[in-house]
């Protein structure tokens, strides 16, 4: 509607992404200090007003580009603070599922995801209006649902509130860094936001509109393939029972999923372009579900909002360096090359943590007698 420049059309989206980047730690201190519960409703409820303030400006023919860089703001710093809250939500209400619940959880935001997409697109035809009203009801209706969780059997200890923010974020850093499947975990994640993300970001865009002559839509479809092979992957792991070397599932399909994304740079044929990405959806399906369980399963009770917290950081804070890197490779070596690199890099950081670490042999049903 506004009809702005790709250059100004970032910057919108930078005021999206860096709130949630910048304040996710505070955002997890706080939720170990004021609890999970409280922490999610509030932040559910400031996410309500950012579709709200845009469809009253549209409603008054006020809409600007000033206008959109506050609702990234708004939206980026409620998801800074809701994430942590609700990720440290779920350990409490899990009764041992922890990693069913998780999928359960990612199977509901990757679906809605698509859900989201698909009605996003009738905004075009449709206008709107019609669409923020309706995301403005589903915050409601998540809003509602987070206040019926009966957090009452399940409650976690309180950070102390004689603790002050630095000294709680600095706890939360020493139990990730001091436990060696955690540790791994996250730098797994940095390595996936560099090589992986920045993949996904810059380098296939610039594939499929090089190399095959792309649109929008063809952009779309490889979103909505790769959408599909991570709900697909996820509805598969509720049906089977729980996964126990979770770190060796992690390892083995972060490493296939390097061959997968390489296969675009093969220049096969679009068709071969869009089952890779469907696989590489589905292998990261199953890793983005073992990488979080082992941080839930791992995370000391009163620390959990904290640890989460790090660990969405090392993902969301390593993907404008990856996107950086990437548009790099693509500037020197072609956007085919670049796959394969950034595919290569990733497999060696796999190999590495495998070599290195203690996540290969990582066995929850050895966790309790304290061998990791």
């Amino acid at each position: 509607m506004l009809d702005e420049s790709p250059k100004l059309i970032g910057i919108a989206q930078m005021a999206l992404l860096l709130p949630s980047t910048l304040l996710i730690l505070i955002g997890g201190s706080l939720t170990d200090r004021f609890g999970s519960k409280r922490q999610v409703v509030l932040a559910q409820g400031f996410a309500m007003l950012a579709p709200l303030f845009l469809l009253i400006l549209l409603l008054t023919s006020e809409l600007t580009y000033f206008a959109m860089i506050l609702f990234g703001i708004i939206s980026g710093t409620a998801h800074a603070f809701a994430t942590p809250a609700r990720d440290g939500l779920l350990n409490l209400v899990a009764r041992g599922k922890v990693q069913r619940l998780v999928a359960l959880g990612m199977l509901m935001q990757f679906g809605g995801q698509i859900i989201g997409i698909g009605l996003a697109g009738f905004a075009e035809t449709r206008g709107a209006i019609g669409i923020l009203t309706a995301q403005i009801g589903v915050l409601g209706l998540g809003v509602f649902a987070f206040s019926k969780v009966d957090t009452r059997m399940h409650t976690s200890p309180i950070l102390s509130s004689n603790k002050n923010l630095l000294h709680s974020l600095t706890e939360g850093y020493r139990s990730v860094v001091t436990n060696p499947a955690m540790l791994a975990v996250l730098f797994q994640n940095v390595a996936m936001g560099v090589f992986f993300m920045g993949s996904y970001v810059v380098t296939l865009p610039i594939l499929i509109r090089e190399i095959y002559a792309g649109s929008s839509a063809d952009i779309a479809l490889i979103n909505a393939t790769n959408s599909f092979g991570l709900v697909f992957t996820i509805g598969l792991l509720l049906r089977l029972n729980t996964i126990h070397r979770q770190g060796r599932a992690l390892l083995v399909t972060q490493a296939l999923g390097c061959f997968a994304l390489a296969i675009p740079g093969l220049i096969l044929g679009f068709r071969w372009l869009v089952i890779s990405i469907f696989c590489w959806g589905a292998l990261g399906g199953i890793g983005m579900t073992m990488s979080k369980t082992i941080m839930q399963e791992q995370a000391p009770s009163d620390q959990r909002g904290r640890v989460m917290a790090f660990y969405s950081f090392s993902l969301l804070g390593a993907m404008p360096f990856g996107a950086l890197f990437c548009g790099y490779l693509v500037d020197e070596f072609g956007a085919p090359n670049a796959l394969i690199i950034a595919s290569t890099l990733m497999l060696v950081c796999a190999a590495l943590v495998t070599s290195f670490s203690k996540l290969w042999h990582f066995d929850t049903r050895s966790v309790k007698i304290g061998i990791v």
